[in-house]
């Protein structure tokens, strides 16, 4: 089989894979894997053919990331952000115990300074620590 068969045929199997993934980075690679389908075609020597496939592979799996970046839209802003806590009891180290959609949790102030009372806002999460302030963020 001559090697731009075989360029060509990888190239298929990635875009195909490519169809399932939904990322752009294989298809990135397979489009690098066609251009060097296409210069062995033309002649080109197994190193040159590997020179292509490489450089193009990295230049545009850059620009499929650099695309997807760009597209991504900011995380949205936990649920909880700005909703009122009742606090149940204050602890000497700055945490407390609050109620919260029915239950129990605990709850650290946000900031050292924060003045404690009995309603205080979600300004925050730490793992499934809730960072409680005087005011909404």
């Amino acid at each position: 089989m001559a090697a731009y068969w075989t360029w060509w045929a990888l190239a298929a199997v990635l875009v195909g894979a490519e169809l399932m993934t939904g990322t752009f980075y294989l298809l990135a690679v397979g489009v690098a894997f066609v251009a060097s389908g296409v210069a062995a075609w033309l002649g080109a020597s197994v190193p040159v053919q590997l020179l292509i496939g490489g450089a193009l592979g990295l230049a545009l799996t850059m620009v499929a990331h650099r695309w997807r970046m760009r597209r991504s839209l900011p995380a949205p802003a936990p649920l909880d952000f700005g909703h009122s806590v009742h606090v149940l009891e204050w602890k000497d180290d700055g945490s407390a115990r609050v109620n919260y959609r029915g239950t129990q949790w605990d709850a650290e102030l946000a900031a050292p300074g924060e003045t404690r009372a009995e309603t205080m806002y979600i300004v925050g999460t730490r793992g499934s620590t809730l960072l409680i302030a005087d005011r909404r963020a």
